[in-house]
């Protein structure tokens, strides 16, 4: 069996939340090409799609081609260029790939469905594809057209399963392939709970700014906390900084985007991870901080419920619930408590696990 995996959607220097999904899953699936697992079907052939060279610092090792760009004109006819290297069967992280002419089985994911509640698209896409973003987002029939030309349909949680399917999304099988922390990155018990003993009074901001991401209601937060820190990871643009500096307390610290060492050092170090997202596909930062020992402080939402269920959860728009949840991680016993039920939590996880479902899949195509 050849694959393609469609790469395209990899960043050149950071990666968010598709472009790590992506490249995890190439990486557990060359992982697998090299052992004798029976996941892996003969004369397996693994190749990855990509539209600029830059990409490829972020990605394995692996055989790739390339093709146009996914937010391009040529989008369309990304199939016709997929033809000539005769794959069995093509994965793309996203639904949007064209299909156009294609002599293959596809599979196409759908991570949530965010966008139709929050409708604002993220500012970095082109203004053209900020227009069309909006417009795709005001019906589910669009969405219904591109999930039905796959062969069948992937996302990275039970809940989001259950929305495509509440919406009737598409007459295609869906199937979970779950995010998951980093290999070799969940720690032991007896470590976590060393490290618990020197944990700061640090806390850690993992995501966007777009408004349903909540971060207004960590800064307040904040003015209930003053002797703690609010490390604010993600790369922020102009607008957004100044609009949320204003609000922000001096123990709010804005970082502009962080290298992988220096996150991980960060999730080492401090008293929790929060978030106050209204929505979420998955949530990696929360199974990303659970897996390395750090307590999480998230949302009160089904998504949360699904991949952390013991964790402690406040109202998203309730700053002070958030803040009583980091006062209550002072406790000793209830910190240690939660450290090794999140580390329970994050083991539910693994890429190569992702990968063998994918497999799996692929092979049933």
């Amino acid at each position: 069996m050849k694959l393609i995996v469609d790469a395209r959607y990899t960043r050149t220097t950071q990666h968010d939340g598709i472009s790590r999904y992506t490249a995890s899953l190439i990486e557990a699936l060359q992982r697998l090409q090299h052992t004798n697992d029976d996941a892996v079907p003969a004369n397996f052939e693994l190749l990855m799609a990509i539209s600029d060279d830059a990409q490829l610092k972020m990605l394995s090792n692996v055989p790739h081609i390339k093709i146009c760009s996914p937010t391009g004109p040529l989008e369309p006819l990304a199939s016709l260029q997929l033809n000539k290297y005769s794959p069995d069967v093509v994965f793309s992280p996203m639904q949007t790939m064209g299909t156009l002419g294609r002599k293959f089985k596809v599979v196409l994911t759908l991570h949530d469905l965010i966008y139709y509640e929050h409708p604002t698209p993220p500012s970095f896409l082109p203004r053209a594809v900020q227009i069309g973003w909006r417009i795709f987002h005001k019906s589910y029939l669009p969405q219904r057209f591109l999930l039905n030309r796959a062969d069948a349909v992937a996302t990275v949680s039970r809940t989001t399963a259950e929305l495509i399917k509440q919406h009737r999304l598409t007459r295609r099988p869906i199937h979970v392939i779950a995010n998951a922390p980093q290999p070799g990155s969940v720690i032991s018990e007896q470590e976590a709970l060393t490290v618990a003993t020197h944990r700061t009074k640090d806390l850690l901001y993992m995501g966007s700014f777009m408004p349903y991401k909540g971060v207004e209601t960590l800064i307040q937060a904040m003015k209930d906390l003053p002797d703690y820190r609010l490390h604010l990871l993600s790369r922020i643009n102009p607008a957004d900084h100044a609009r949320l500096k204003q609000q922000a307390p001096s123990n709010v610290i804005f970082h502009n985007g962080v290298e992988e060492h220096h996150y991980t050092e960060l999730l080492s170090q401090a008293s929790a991870l929060i978030t106050a997202t209204r929505a979420e596909g998955y949530g990696l930062p929360v199974v990303e901080a659970q897996a390395s020992g750090c307590p999480v402080v998230i949302s009160d939402i089904p998504i949360f419920k699904e991949i952390a269920p013991h964790a402690l959860f406040a109202s998203p728009r309730n700053p002070h619930e958030f803040a009583q949840a980091v006062r209550d991680l002072e406790d000793p016993v209830l910190q240690n408590k939660q450290i090794i039920e999140g580390l329970h939590d994050a083991n539910q996880y693994s890429w190569d696990a992702s990968a063998r479902k994918l497999l799996e899949v692929l092979k049933n195509l």
